[in-house]
C-alpha cells in the first residue's frame, strides 16, 4: 500500500510509524517499543484519547491483559471496518488523510492479533484466579478452582 503525504504527516513519517507499530506488536507490546511517534499517531489519528500522556496511555491499555485485548480489537478488520474502541466510530480508518496508514496498521496487526490476544486472555485468566483466591483468603475462605 502506498502511503501519501498529508498536511501533518509525510509519507516517510507514516512509514516510520508503521515500522514502529510492527516492532511494538512483534515484541509483545512492550513499553520500550511504545515510541513517542507511535503514541502521537494513535491519539491524533486513530481515535484514541491521550490518557494524559504516553505513560498514561500505555498504563490504560497495556497493564491489564484484558485492556490489551480490547485495544488490539480496534485493529482487527476480519469482520469489516473496525470501530474505535473509545468512540465506536469507523472514521479513524476511512479518513482520507490517515486511512492509508491506519488500514496498513490493521494489515500489520493481522499477523499478530491471534497470538497477542491469546496471550492476553491467558494472562487475564491467571490474574483473575489469583485475585479471586486472594479475596477469598482475605475473608478466611477457600474454594476449589478447577480449570
Amino acid at each position: 500500500m502506498e502511503l501519501k503525504d498529508t498536511k501533518f504527516m509525510s509519507a516517510a513519517e507514516k512509514r516510520r510509524v508503521l515500522k514502529q507499530w510492527e516492532t511494538f506488536l512483534k515484541y509483545g507490546c512492550k513499553a520500550e517499543h511504545f515510541t513517542k511517534p507511535l503514541y502521537h499517531h494513535l491519539m491524533q489519528h486513530c481515535s484514541f484519547i491521550a490518557h494524559y500522556d504516553r505513560g498514561g496511555f500505555y498504563a490504560t491499555y497495556f497493564e491489564e491483559p484484558e485492556d490489551t485485548a480490547h485495544f488490539l480489537s480496534q485493529f482487527d478488520n476480519r469482520n469489516g471496518l473496525p470501530r474505535s474502541v473509545e468512540y465506536g466510530m469507523t472514521y479513524w480508518i476511512t479518513d482520507s488523510d490517515y486511512g492509508d496508514i491506519n488500514v496498513a496498521m490493521c494489515q500489520v496487526a493481522s499477523k499478530y492479533l491471534d497470538v497477542l490476544t491469546g496471550i492476553a486472555n491467558k494472562q487475564q485468566k491467571e490474574r483473575d484466579v489469583l485475585r479471586a483466591r486472594s479475596l477469598l483468603a482475605k475473608h478466611g475462605l477457600k474454594a476449589a478452582i478447577r480449570g
